[in-house]
């Protein structure tokens, strides 16, 4: 969006000032808004949501660090989730703005905890446009490293697609 919107700029230029843009003019102008593209992208955040396992797990993954926290997985916790995503971020200085992707873990695990996190994830996207990606750690079988840090690399590798949810449900 900002590659279009820096076009327009430029040719608004052209018309104002008549005066023709040169092609390595419109590339040096336009290879830098990419740039400024690609270091926008890379200091947004990532949201790893995990509500299916026996702790509710929150991760933020950025450029610098990594943050977590673990909640009790009770009933309480479930209808609050929203709400315990929100304090999460905002102990950071984050909000739901700066976060590019979000990660959910669709199971196995339990019916309410999965069902509340994929609720509460797409109604972000709603709002936010936030793209998601649903994933299983049996996805990832035969891999050796899957912990939570490498989701999004484990998503991208397995071609996990974003907004895409097939829950699984323990019986």
């Amino acid at each position: 969006m900002l590659v279009e919107g820096y076009l327009f700029s430029l040719n608004l230029w052209y018309i104002k000032d008549n005066v023709p843009l040169s092609f390595e003019k419109y590339l040096l102008l336009l290879s830098s808004e990419l740039e400024l593209v690609n270091i926008i992208i890379w200091i947004m955040n990532k949201l790893i949501i995990d509500a299916a396992q026996d702790k509710i797990f929150f991760m933020i993954i950025s450029k610098d660090n990594n943050h977590n926290i673990t909640y009790e997985n009770t009933k309480i916790n479930y209808e609050k989730l929203s709400i315990l995503i929100n304090d999460f971020l905002n102990s950071k200085n984050l909000n739901f703005g700066k976060i590019s992707k979000i990660y959910v873990n669709r199971g196995p695990g339990s019916f309410a905890g999965i069902r509340n996190s994929l609720s509460v994830v797409k109604a972000i996207r709603l709002v936010n446009k936030t793209d998601y990606y649903s994933f299983s750690f049996q996805d990832f079988t035969g891999e050796n490293d899957t912990n939570y840090q490498n989701i999004p690399n484990l998503c991208e590798k397995y071609g996990i697609k974003k907004n895409l949810i097939n829950p699984i449900y323990l019986s």
